[in-house]
């Protein structure tokens, strides 16, 4: 995270989460392509936030709740498929926020629902003042990874090299007092080793932590200059919200007629959304066909928010992405599917029936 001026921060510290576990025999790239994209929203999804101010640990200021308001405002701003809506109770939220002194953290994209079902449970904090530079670039840093955002510095492509002693020792003191195995999963252990698809290193990225000169042996740039990446959104971090969550129209969307294969002609991490109206009420099958890593959603529409009903993902499995549901005449359904990977062939589809 970021600051104009530079001073030695408290910083994020995310939910140690292990990782889903996949096929034993999956190939490396493929592996690669499914961890760079498995905790993304689908795009056009309405993602809900709730204040905890019933519980009185969790209570946050109400400056502190505009702030929050005010980050999710500037992400959607940047013209993002998703939207963000305030509501009133906690099993409406996907986002459940807290304000404890002391750290601030969130759980990444999916793993806000997957891990967290429990309402009760928060999945994002604040810990310190969100009305700063400092405390407004914590806002959107913590709602980039509730949009599925890793740390940046942790970015494979970064070719940091750390003075790992000295990092050890650095976030053991004040104002963090991390513990070997904070410090390991939030600095020092890299994401995604292998060669797969992602973004080159952004030091301005919001999702990057400001570091004290001497902890970076290379770029040598840092060795004797504290890294700071500039405020606010970066231009890459905007690339990156357009690249996985744009702003596509509903009227550009194909229709799912039953029993005609839809081919899927898109590259990984890309998300084709479909139409479905039946024409009959009945249970109706969806499912991908052939070798593909892909998640699909099921959306029902009702004129003020498209509703969740159904979704299944295949991503590093051997079995195909099936949804079967009763749909009902007269009314529209919305289907995304988005796409780890392709199969040796590359080729795919998808069918209603």
């Amino acid at each position: 995270m970021k600051t104009c001026e530079h001073v030695t921060p408290s910083i994020c510290s995310l939910p140690l989460v292990e990782p889903r576990k996949l096929a034993a025999n999956i190939d490396r790239n493929r592996e690669s392509l499914v961890r760079y994209i498995e905790k993304k929203w689908v795009n056009h999804t309405s993602l809900h936030f709730y204040f905890m101010q019933d519980q009185p640990q969790l209570k946050g200021a109400e400056n502190q709740l505009q702030a929050v308001r005010d980050a999710f405002k500037d992400w959607k701003a940047l013209g993002i498929g998703l939207d963000f809506i305030e509501v009133a109770r906690a099993s409406e939220a996907e986002f459940r926020i807290g304000f404890t002194p002391g750290s601030s953290w969130s759980y990444v994209g999916r793993d806000c629902i997957d891990l967290v079902p429990n309402p009760q449970e928060q999945t994002m904090n604040f810990g310190w003042d969100l009305t700063t530079p400092y405390g407004r670039d914590t806002a959107l840093h913590e709602i980039g990874h509730a949009l599925g955002f890793p740390h940046e510095h942790q970015n494979h492509k970064a070719g940091i090299v750390w003075d790992e002693d000295a990092v050890y020792a650095s976030f053991a003191a004040y104002p963090n007092y991390w513990d070997r195995a904070t410090t390991y999963h939030n600095i020092i252990r890299k994401i995604s080793p292998q060669d797969a698809t992602g973004s080159p290193w952004d030091k301005d990225s919001i999702m990057h932590y400001q570091f004290d000169a001497g902890l970076i042996l290379s770029p040598t740039e840092f060795r004797n200059a504290p890294l700071v990446p500039a405020p606010g959104l970066s231009d890459m971090d905007i690339q990156e919200a357009l690249k996985f969550y744009p702003n596509n129209s509903a009227s550009q969307w194909p229709k799912l007629t039953p029993f005609l294969s839809h081919k899927l002609d898109i590259m990984p991490s890309e998300q084709l959304d479909f139409i479905i109206e039946p024409d009959i009420s009945r249970t109706y099958n969806i499912q991908t066909f052939g070798s593909l890593d892909t998640v699909i959603v099921l959306f029902e529409d009702d004129d003020a928010e498209p509703i969740y009903l159904a979704g299944d993902d295949d991503s590093g499995t051997n079995y195909n992405a099936k949804i079967a549901l009763r749909l009902i005449n007269g009314r529209r359904y919305y289907l995304r599917l988005r796409l780890y990977s392709a199969g040796a062939s590359g080729e795919g589809g998808i069918m209603l029936w």
